[in-house]
């Protein structure tokens, strides 16, 4: 598995049925929403990238769209142990949508995710195999049911594997079913026919400068 993701969207309805109509994102909205993410920074176009290949962007590079009902966000400084503790002006602003982080990264087998709805907690959860549950708060949705009743577990293999996997499920096949449920397409796996297809729904790129026009890190 390669999966990595470093995912924030803010949304007003279903994120799936948005991203299988989206044009070209707003360059004027997308502007003005990496300001609200990234306050202080001088944001520069750069070239932009398909959401398929913009989940875990190079350092230095910020990814992002502005469609009408959603707004998504791909950075790696989104990425936070603790989801719970996501900064107060990444929610201050939502007005009213729903907020969502989805971070991986495929070499740690580190999962983290969390949703808010009207700036109040619903769901997060962080874990790898090495750390354990980090974080586990509300109430599971239902995608993760067969995961936690130990339905999805990892094969044991006694030629290549010392010790059964520390973990009842594998965190990137959970935080795969995430990626579908909350934006409804895959990075890994046979899509379904009614998935989005992550290679065609542009994003636009940006390079963020602090005030000593360094890029940011």
């Amino acid at each position: 598995m390669g999966a990595k993701t470093a995912l924030l969207a803010y949304a007003d309805g279903d994120v799936a049925s948005v991203l299988k109509t989206a044009g070209e994102p707003t360059a004027e909205d997308t502007a003005a929403l990496i300001a609200r993410v990234f306050p202080g920074w001088r944001a520069e176009p750069t070239e932009g990238e398909a959401l398929g290949e913009a989940t875990y962007p190079p350092d230095g590079l910020t990814y992002a769209a502005s469609f009408t009902g959603v707004d998504m966000v791909c950075d790696r400084r989104l990425m936070f142990d603790r989801p719970s503790e996501l900064p107060a002006h990444l929610l201050e602003a939502t007005a009213g949508r729903r907020v969502i982080l989805h971070a991986m990264h495929s070499v740690s087998d580190w999962l983290a995710f969390a949703v808010w709805e009207d700036g109040r907690l619903c769901r997060s959860l962080s874990l790898s195999p090495d750390g354990g549950i980090v974080e586990n708060i509300g109430d599971p949705f239902a995608f993760e049911t067969p995961y936690w009743a130990g339905d999805r577990p990892v094969e044991f293999n006694p030629n290549w594997d010392e010790e059964p996997y520390a973990l009842p499920f594998h965190p990137l096949d959970l935080g795969n079913e995430a990626l579908r449920a909350f934006f409804g397409f895959l990075l890994e796996g046979r899509p379904a026919p009614d998935d989005v297809d992550p290679d065609v729904v542009p994003l636009l790129g940006f390079r963020l400068f602090a005030d000593s026009n360094e890029p940011s890190s």
